[in-house]
């Protein structure tokens, strides 16, 4: 896949293409129905496909109070994208004048002008363009003008629950990473830095990994069951994410306990795929209930990831080969 930043000049090799167009926050399992729906109609017409896509999220720029966070980081999100088996995801750095460009100068210059547009694929209520006037029936009066024909992808859910990231926001902000991993297709991730703390975990016998992480939705603070992406390896491990009341601690820290495993990895790259929260963070009266407690996490995270499901582990560390423009 190729990743090309659009700006101003901006020439491409493509001139045709099947495009879709949104911020794709999470890519989540409505969007992955819209890619592949894209994949199908770009094979049987013959086209590359292009999905277009804005960094930072207009809401960052134009309403920030109003900004959600996000589910994944752009890296992330580009590499599940790429996993999609998408040919090009395009970048469009927004900000406020971009914002005051109409919906059919938008069309006519940039999805025609440079990516040769002959086939577009929109979510069902999806609004681009100055003041979000441009939609599916702007872009059905310019087809026949421009030459490309559109189609709107009804809503993907599943029995009465429509796929959404505001859905899959809010379910991770309540804790429920079982709910969130339905929506989403996968488990939730976070990935960063490994970098030293405190060391208490050391201390009481439970040597933790302190993690450092650009990603905006971090679950609420409490403890883990988790599957942790090293390199090539997966671990298990029992992640707590709070200020460790019982000893007094003022900042919040994303810590895990890996599993039967003794490496040492400071300054690496992990992700954390969060399968199930186990409760919430105490504070304890004594180091000794602590540490019964800590025990206890640890068993019940060996029974929770006895039975993880393998093909919702997406560690996403940011290490896709995407080529360049």
């Amino acid at each position: 896949m190729f990743v090309v930043t659009v700006t101003d000049g901006f020439h491409t090799q493509i001139t045709e293409s099947a495009v879709t167009i949104g911020n794709f926050d999470g890519v989540h399992r409505g969007h992955a129905e819209l890619f592949r729906h894209l994949k199908e109609r770009g094979a049987r017409l013959g086209l590359p496909t292009v999905v277009v896509t804005f960094e930072p999220h207009p809401l960052a720029v134009l309403a920030p109070e109003a900004a959600p966070p996000l589910i994944t980081t752009f890296s992330q999100k580009a590499e599940l994208i790429e996993q999609a088996g998408i040919d090009c995801l395009a970048v469009i750095p927004f900000n406020r004048e971009f914002s005051q460009i109409p919906a059919e100068t938008f069309v006519r210059s940039l999805l025609c002008g440079t990516f040769g547009m002959r086939h577009i694929i929109i979510g069902h209520d999806y609004a681009f363009g100055r003041d979000r006037m441009g939609n599916y029936a702007t872009l059905a009066a310019m087809g026949t003008e421009c030459g490309f024909s559109i189609e709107d992808l009804k809503p993907v859910g599943e029995n009465s629950t429509i796929f959404s990231s505001s859905l899959a926001r809010r379910l991770i902000g309540d804790g429920d990473m079982s709910g969130a991993t339905t929506i989403l297709g996968r488990y939730h991730v976070i990935s960063g830095r490994v970098v030293h703390g405190r060391e208490i975990g050391s201390k009481i016998g439970f040597p933790t990994a302190n993690i450092v992480t650009d990603n905006e939705l971090i679950p609420p603070d409490g403890v883990y069951a988790v599957m942790v992406s090293i390199g090539e390896q997966l671990i298990k491990g029992a992640c707590n994410i709070g200020k460790n009341p019982t000893f007094e601690g003022h900042d919040r820290t994303i810590e895990v306990f890996l599993l039967d495993y003794s490496g040492r990895f400071y300054d690496s790259t992990i992700a954390l795929c969060f399968v199930r929260r186990l409760r919430e963070e105490k504070k304890f009266p004594d180091v000794d209930a602590l540490v019964q407690a800590i025990n206890h996490d640890v068993a019940t995270t060996r029974t929770v990831l006895a039975s993880v499901d393998k093909d919702l582990i997406k560690p996403l560390l940011g290490h896709a080969h995407w080529g360049v423009e």
